[in-house]
């Protein structure tokens, strides 16, 4: 583990290689697990804003959950996430096409109807982040039996988890942070 900031990463981070790869998993991540998406807390005001834009791209079922269960929600563990179809299945935000799941948030963001792309936790995946009493906060590889083909076109490509996730890392922690993670991660291999 190394201290970027305010923020500790996971060796894995940098020691394990991963590349989406939608033609395997078709965006299983948007329709499995047993909670919404995280959302931080200043992405609850942001999914207020702009969900008016965002719902047209949702599916009836989609919408109708947002409508019971609201445009977040608080899980078991306290967190806020997003809403489930029906409280049970796929993200409430999910979309689909051509048999993939996607995000409608980011389809409408691709759009140009909306500034925001998706929430961080969804761009950031598979990095999982946690908050420590502390204030820091600890990056730490999720490892999941869906992304075991994005593992496998990772290391066919030797494209490591953070370079992979090299946009969204800057999007949430900055270019300095980014370049600063790149000369500790050269340093550590030589």
């Amino acid at each position: 583990m190394i201290q970027i900031g305010n923020a500790l990463v996971s060796s894995e981070i940098f020691e394990k290689k991963f590349v989406c790869d939608l033609d395997k998993c078709r965006g299983a991540c948007c329709v499995e697990g047993d909670s919404g998406a995280p959302l931080e807390k200043e992405e609850l005001a942001i999914l207020e804003k702009i969900y008016p834009k965002v719902a047209p791209y949702l599916s009836e079922d989609g919408r109708k959950s947002i409508e019971k269960y609201g445009k977040y929600l608080i899980d078991s563990d306290g967190d806020y996430v997003t809403p489930l179809v029906n409280g049970e299945l796929e993200c409430a935000y999910t979309i689909f096409e051509n048999g993939l799941a996607k995000c409608g948030i980011e389809k409408a963001y691709e759009d140009g109807k909306i500034k925001f792309k998706k929430p961080i936790s969804c761009h950031l995946y598979p990095i999982r982040i946690q908050k420590l009493k502390s204030g820091t906060e600890a990056l730490n590889y999720h490892k999941w039996d869906l992304c075991k083909a994005a593992c496998t076109l990772g290391k066919k490509l030797e494209v490591p988890i953070y370079k992979f996730l090299k946009a969204p890392l800057i999007r949430k922690y900055g270019k300095k942070w980014f370049n600063e993670l790149e000369i500790a991660v050269k340093h550590l291999e030589k």
